[in-house]
């Protein structure tokens, strides 16, 4: 095979720019590719490659010698060579086949300044995480979750979080079995918390991994690291070539480098040199029985993957009739730069498509494609790491195919790390900065890895490009050297921790403390050291008074009691060091109050309006500061209704004028340096209670009342004694007191009222200080009696197990009214009645249920008022229990006797009620067949019947027959049901006839009339020129038409619509002939119109109707007018005008006039006429007014009386 050319070996390549940070999520390694001999290499300014090996494909080679490593290419020279072009690798790959080509960007170029200005600018953004996910260990098929904390404190929505693995891959794309992302939001502390869970991880999850947030302008992101263990605990040796490999296509991971393979086992030292082997190269040339032995040898971890390639490529070899020249096996190009891809056609004029995986490629800025005679040019411009994948070109029915490698830039250390100086205990950081955002980087101590865990005191931060390795409380121990790895270069220094110097971390401090108190002396110092404590200088020994505590670095004096003996100055001194920590002891006498003088529960009582002046004992020295407070309010010394007065042996309140509100606790307060005294005293105010609350009437008579109250809710500080009760007639102001004793309880029993009167109550309580002031008046209530009997009980029906019987109302109701019934029924023979019912009967009808056959009952019934149930009113004989057969009777509604007609899909549903005894038997036929159940419902009741049909069809039209029957007896009736819907189109609309403007129109009635009679017609046209229909005329009952008033020179079509009682058809009929109005030299004369006289004299079109209203409810008069000029409106009275009365409202609105009464009387009522006047006329209508009165339960006219507080029941 052919060699490289000289300049081929002499290109090497230099890195290039930062990829833009667009480029899609799915990273991939650049493959490689051997040379083999170029074609035409200054014409198309491309560099040929051979079929690569997995090896080369995966991106590994031995990494021995990586200057000697280059790559072929071609100089640009050409406006084909403005892009990179696609680059060969030699036989044998390292390091330098991650470095970019130096060459000149083309069309899609990202210059990497502007990228590197974005990301300094996110970098300076405020950071939003309060907690940062970190990194974590977890063994094959165990779960590990993730998790990161956002305060939404300042957020106005919630932040957008996303979580990468490497550098660009989006996790949001692979949640599902193996991976899930949750998100919860706590609103007490105001946090979103954001998990990432994996699920059964594999040990091709372990990376690098990156959760970003972003909220409005801010940002913020976090890098941390996966370590996946294999269960058995064994590590398998990594070459390095499975270290760059890139991962199978169409996997889930398609395209993603890990570099962590490298960095786990790698050495800092360097390798020797080793002679290049092109692995390819020994596959394609070797037995398949040496397959396994090259595998093994050279690292192959996929060898029937590259086997497939190497057979597709082997096909690719063969001789084609439609490419004089096939694209090259593989091509290479650096991330960011431009690939160009040539074939050259046997003949010019076959149709040449280009694919990527399958799928065609159209022309775009991304992808260019140029012909040059026989030659087809793809250009692929910007290429990113998805571009790395297989491309064919077809031509005819044949094709070609190559593999892209797209490389990525190994990671540079940017910022050395720097040696460092440390005390024990310290924190130290130890940071390096690295030519990409979140890469992968390794940290070693003396070349072991070190790596974090969550007992671990070493733990990594990542902030962009920065990487800083973190250890908490720094020992002797961690004196190493530590280094740390990329895959582009390496970094070390030193860490050095020595003792810290002794440090006071809390001194001693003066003390001032009461006689018989603890002492506590308490120092710490930085370092666990002993010491010696002095007092006045003299050495303190440890007695049982006196005790010395050393725990670690505290150190304590403790005294349990303190004595006037314990003061002095205390000094302690740590052992091996001058310093030392003085204190002071002081002890003192705390204060105390004297209250001797007080009874026992120290309450002191004075009367409303009385001064008080309360004096207590004090003592302590030195002498205490006396303060009175209430409800922590303190009472200030001086002048004021409320003071203190303060002495050195005593302290005194003054309360002026006593008033309710000074009751309560007051509290003493006397403090000094020695502590605190605190006492409580409570002073009481006595005075009148308060009024109690308005009593409620619970039970009323003919001449007497019960009454409840409840105690005032202040008994002026002292216990109530009794109550004096007073009653007085509503409508006058005369109060009588009803007893001169005073009444212990809280009830009383009013007597010798008067039945219909109302009358109002109130009490007076009362204690030793005096009488309180009167409470609110009851409600007002008025004595009661039972109704009379009711009248007419008669028996309404009767079945086999039940009676229906029915009465009147009783004669005389009385001001209690009536709340209901009571019926009962004892058997023939027997005295035992039995209620028929649980609750009063509001109506005069009921039934009795659960008879035995053929028994005989007799039957009462009472009516219930406030006052009790009234006298029974009897059945005169018994009755038998047992039903009367009763001939059928079907109640057609008057509606249905004749044709009921309903619109398609409209529900029907129809009620016929029916009468027979027993239960009678329903037949329904439709047109003399059965009903068809499923479309059609029935339900049947003992009283009526009804059909429904939820959306009714034209099929559902017909006459439907119902037969009634009770054993022997039949009745039967009918109902026509039509169901109608929208008509057809008309027929054969033609022009019969064109003259002038006018066009004469004929057609014949629709077939389908929709099961009802045409109601007219519209007729439409349209311009020929724009084709738009307008309605010339609707409604139209004729099926000839003429068309007036067509504009000349213009040509018109026609369509017609049918219509009946459901709306115009869905289609019209247009004619199949046009019409020309054609231009015979008429001058067109416009119509005079005379203006149309609007005025008409006032007319009422709606009259006032005779009303009967309801005293003391207002009542309304309306009718409705028209005329122009608007009339002018009078209400009036007995023929007498209304006029700023009060009592009346009047409103006149759209026409419409209204007269209000406001809660008329009997002496309201009359005829009352409404006049409307203008120009042209007057006109009047009139209408009677009747007002009735509820009294005693009937209504009646006279003179109205209404009783507050007590229900009212009109039996009509």
């Amino acid at each position: 095979m052919p060699e490289p050319t000289k300049k081929e070996e002499n290109e090497v390549l230099a890195p290039a720019p930062a990829p833009p940070p667009e480029e899609p999520n799915k990273e991939k390694a650049a493959g490689t590719a051997p040379v083999k001999e170029p074609t035409k290499e200054k014409e198309a300014g491309t560099a040929p490659v051979k079929e690569p090996t997995k090896e080369k494909e995966a991106g590994t080679a031995p990494a021995k010698e990586p200057n000697k490593e280059k790559e072929a290419g071609t100089s640009p020279g050409k406006d084909e060579e403005d892009a990179s072009p696609p680059v060969a690798l030699p036989p044998g790959l390292g390091s330098r086949a991650l470095e970019r080509k130096d060459s000149e960007w083309s069309i899609g170029e990202s210059p990497a300044g502007e990228e590197q200005d974005k990301q300094n600018a996110n970098s300076q953004l405020s950071t939003l995480f309060v907690e940062k996910p970190q990194g974590g260990t977890v063994k094959v098929g165990e779960n590990i979750t993730f998790i990161a904390k956002v305060k939404a404190e300042d957020l106005l929505r919630k932040p957008t979080v996303k979580w990468f693995k490497g550098k660009w891959m989006d996790l949001a794309s692979k949640a599902g079995k193996h991976l899930q992302l949750k998100e919860t939001f706590e609103r007490h502390s105001r946090v979103y918390t954001f998990e990432m869970q994996i699920i059964k991880a594999k040990e091709n999850y372990a990376g690098n991994y990156r959760c970003e947030v972003t909220y409005k302008d801010k940002f913020d992101s976090c890098s941390f690291d996966l370590e996946v263990l294999e269960s058995t605990g064994t590590t398998p040796n990594i070459d390095i070539r499975s270290a760059f490999k890139r991962s199978g296509e169409g996997q889930e991971d398609a395209g993603e480098l890990d570099f962590s393979g490298l960095l786990k086992r790698r050495e800092v030292k360097p390798q020797e040199e080793q002679p290049e082997v092109d692995v390819w190269e020994l596959l394609k040339n070797a037995k398949p029985s040496e397959y396994e032995k090259i595998a093994f040898q050279y690292g192959i971890t996929d060898l029937r993957g590259m086997l497939r390639r190497l057979k597709r490529m082997r096909r690719v070899e063969k001789k084609s009739a439609a490419f004089a020249r096939i694209l090259d096996p593989a091509y290479q190009v650096d991330k960011g730069g431009r690939v160009r891809f040539v074939v050259e056609l046997a003949d010019p004029k076959l149709e040449v498509k280009w694919y990527k995986n399958g799928q065609e490629i159209r022309p775009s800025t991304k992808y260019i494609f140029e012909h040059k005679g026989c030659e087809r040019i793809m250009f692929i411009n910007n290429c990113v790491l998805t571009d790395d994948s297989e491309y064919y070109v077809t031509a005819g029915d044949e094709k070609c195919s190559t593999e892209l490698f797209v490389r990525e830039p190994p990671v540079m250390v940017t910022k050395q790390l720097e040696d460092t100086k440390a005390y024990c205990g310290e924190r130290v950081e130890l940071e390096c900065e690295v030519s990409e955002d979140d890469a992968n980087v390794k940290w070693f101590k003396n070349g072991e890895e070190i790596i974090p865990g969550p007992k671990s005191r070493y733990y990594i931060k990542v902030e962009g490009k920065k990487h800083i390795l973190v250890i908490d409380g720094a020992t002797k121990a961690d004196t190493a050297e530590y280094s740390v790895m990329t895959t582009g270069g390496q970094s070390s220094a030193k860490l050095s921790v020595d003792l810290k110097p002794l440090k006071i971390l809390t001194p001693l401090t003066d003390q001032t403390v009461n006689l018989g108190k603890e002492i506590c002396l308490k120092c710490e110092v930085s370092e666990n050291i002993t010491g010696k404590w002095t007092k006045n200088g003299l050495p303190v020994q440890e007695t049982d008074h006196l005790k010395i505590v050393h725990k670690g670095r505290i150190h304590k004096l403790v005294i349990a009691n303190a004595l006037v003996e314990d003061e002095g100055d205390y000094v302690f001194t740590p052992d091996a060091y001058s310093v030392t920590l003085p204190a002071k002891v002081h002890v003192i006498d705390p204060p105390k109050i004297n209250l001797d003088g007080l009874d026992a529960d120290n309450t002191v009582t004075v009367i409303a309006g009385n001064k008080l002046r309360l004096e207590i004992p004090i003592s302590g020295e030195p002498p205490p500061k006396a303060i009175w407070s209430r409800a922590d309010k303190a009472i200030m010394e001086g002048s004021g209704r409320i003071r203190s007065e303060n002495y050195p042996d005593s302290t005194t309140l003054v309360i002026d004028i006593a008033e309710k509100d000074d009751s309560g606790v007051y509290h003493i307060n006397l403090k000094n340096e020695a502590g605190e005294a605190q006492a409580s005293i409570k002073i009481k105010v006595v005075d009148i209670p308060d009024p109690p609350v308005a009593p409620n009437v619970t039970d009323v008579g003919d001449d007497w009342c019960i009454m409840t109250w409840e105690p005032p809710v202040y008994d002026g500080g002292s216990p109530i004694l009794g109550y004096f009760i007073e009653r007085k007639k509503k409508q006058s102001s005369r109060w009588m007191r009803l007893n001169f004793d005073l009444c212990k309880e809280t009830m009383f029993e009013p007597k010798k009222m008067i039945e219909g009167v109302a009358y109002e109550v109130r009490i007076f309580a009362v204690n030793a200080v005096g009488i309180s002031k009167p409470s609110m008046p009851s409600k007002p209530f008025v004595p009661l009696a039972v109704t009379s009997p009711p009248t007419l009980l008669t028996v309404d029906s009767v079945t086999d197990t039940t009676v229906t019987m029915k009465w009147r109302p009783p004669d005389q109701i009385g001001a209690a009214g009536l709340d209901g019934y009571v019926l009962e029924y004892c058997f023939e023979g027997t005295d035992d009645w039995i209620a028929a019912n649980t609750e009063l009967i509001e109506k005069t009808k009921f039934t009795i249920t659960g008879l035995p056959m053929d028994s005989r009952i007799f039957v009462r019934v009472k009516a219930v008022n406030a006052a009790g149930a009234s006298e029974p009113k009897y059945y005169s004989q018994p009755i038998l229990v047992k039903e009367i057969i009763e001939a059928p009777k079907i109640r057609i509604p008057r509606h249905l006797k004749q044709t009921y007609i309903r619109r398609v899909g409209e529900a029907i549903n129809l009620v016929i009620p029916f009468q027979g005894k027993p239960r009678p038997e329903l037949i329904w036929t439709k047109d003399g067949a059965p009903i068809d159940k499923n479309q059609i419902n029935i339900r049947n009741s003992e009283t009526d019947t009804i059909v429904f049909i939820r959306k009714a069809e034209r099929s559902h039209s017909g006459k439907y027959d119902l037969q009634v029957k009770v054993e022997k007896f039949v009745e039967t009736a009918s109902i026509d049901i039509r169901v109608i819907d929208r008509p057809g189109p008309p027929q054969h609309v033609k022009i019969e006839d064109v003259w002038g403007e006018n066009v004469a129109l004929s057609w014949t009635p629709p077939r389908d009339d929709g099961n009802t009679a045409i109601t007219g017609y519209t007729i439409q046209k349209a311009d020929k020129k724009s084709m738009e229909w307008f309605t010339v005329i609707e409604h139209y009952h004729r099926t000839n038409a003429t068309i007036t008033e067509l504009v000349i020179g213009n040509e018109y079509y026609f369509r017609v619509f049918a219509e009946n009682m459901c709306g115009l058809s869905e289609d019209a009929t247009m004619t199949k002939e046009s019409a020309v109005i054609a231009k015979d030299g008429k001058i067109y004369k416009n119509p005079v119109y005379e203006d149309f006289d609007f005025t008409e004299a006032p007319m009422f079109t709606q009259p006032l109707v005779n009303t009967y209203a309801v005293a003391g409810y207002n009542a309304t008069l309306n009718c409705s007018v028209r005329g122009n000029p608007k009339p002018k409106i009078t209400w009036m009275k007995n023929k007498v005008a209304i006029k700023d009365d009060p009592r009346y409202r009047m409103f006149s609105n759209q026409g419409v006039c209204t007269l209000e009464i406001r809660k008329p009387s009997p002496y309201d009522g009359g005829t009352y006429c409404c006049k409307a006047v203008n120009d042209l006329g007057t006109v009047e209508i009139e209408c009677k007014l009747e007002v009735k009165v509820i009294y005693q339960g009937v209504n009646s006219p006279g003179q109205p009386v209404f009783l507050e507080g007590q229900q009212q029941v009109l039996q009509l």
